[in-house]
């Protein structure tokens, strides 16, 4: 049954004006395939395995990554956050939905560092990728840019993009930048109220849009920070796919953002989009 809703959500990926910002529980579709972490929890989870860092601090990914950052050296977190994500990963229904989506220009976020996204994207000519990157490797720099062949690029050739792939923590695929120590976000938090680590491609095509959050929660501040400010001077109404009871912040913060909880499991939310685009299609 299509509820209200749901209405909204395909009329806006209809007429192309919904954007797509998904999070790293969008590799829980399909887990037998999945050979990343697919969660914050898995993947501080498995850098402390790696290495060993306080008690106090090993279920914190930022912290651990900066405790590893200061007595192991920079290079150390890069090599770990590269066995992590470097496993094959093939897009999933969701990806290649997204992939699929007619309408352009699309600017898609993805909050993860995978690259299953990307690949999905493969087939397409006319795209590329905006990726944030560590001031401590890349000083004065806030992203970087590439091509839909993976080759360095730049912000002018970024607007000839017919899908713009943004990918505000960075990625294992182009070139290994990640944004994953306290450092790191304190570096772009400093600068995120005055935007200046938001692309001004993606200011310009967040420009009357609603934004379709997929796969993430809000349950922590920096998860909210970010979705808030890449949110910014879009429209004032906007979904999120969570299911079962939110804690006290995400309610807060839907609320500020005048965000629709989509209260059904994740799967079945997908299972509904394939379907509605197929109808779509039979109707056409």
């Amino acid at each position: 049954m299509i509820t209200p809703k749901l209405q909204e959500i395909a009329s806006a990926i209809a007429s192309g004006s919904a954007i797509p910002y998904i999070g790293p529980n969008v590799l829980s579709l399909e887990p037998a395939t999945c050979h990343v972490p697919a969660t914050p929890e898995d993947l501080v989870k498995l850098l402390t395995t790696k290495v060993s860092v306080p008690h106090k601090i090993r279920n914190n990914l930022t912290a651990a990554a900066q405790f590893i950052e200061n007595f192991k050296h920079r290079k150390s977190v890069v090599s770990l956050m590269t066995e992590a994500f470097s496993p094959s990963l093939t897009p999933n229904i969701l990806h290649q939905f997204l992939a699929g989506l007619s309408k352009r220009p699309l600017l898609i976020v993805d909050t993860w560092y995978d690259d299953a996204m990307g690949k999905a994207l493969s087939d397409i000519a006319s795209w590329g990728q905006i990726q944030g990157v560590s001031q401590s490797e890349h000083y004065g720099t806030w992203v970087n840019y590439f091509d839909a062949q993976g080759n360095e690029s730049s912000e002018l050739e970024a607007d000839a993009w017919s899908i713009v792939l943004y990918k505000p923590l960075g990625s294992i695929s182009p070139a290994k930048n990640f944004i994953i120590s306290d450092s790191d976000f304190v570096e772009v938090l400093t600068e995120i109220d005055i935007q200046t680590p938001i692309p001004p491609r993606v200011k310009e095509l967040r420009v009357g849009a609603n934004f379709l959050f997929i796969g993430c929660r809000f349950n922590n501040q920096l998860a909210r920070t970010y979705a808030r400010q890449v949110m910014k001077r879009s429209t004032d109404k906007h979904w999120a796919v969570i299911e079962g009871p939110l804690t006290r912040m995400e309610k807060k913060f839907i609320e500020e953002q005048n965000i629709t909880q989509i209260n059904m499991p994740l799967a079945e939310f997908v299972e509904w989009l394939i379907s509605n685009k197929s109808q779509q299609a039979l109707a056409a």
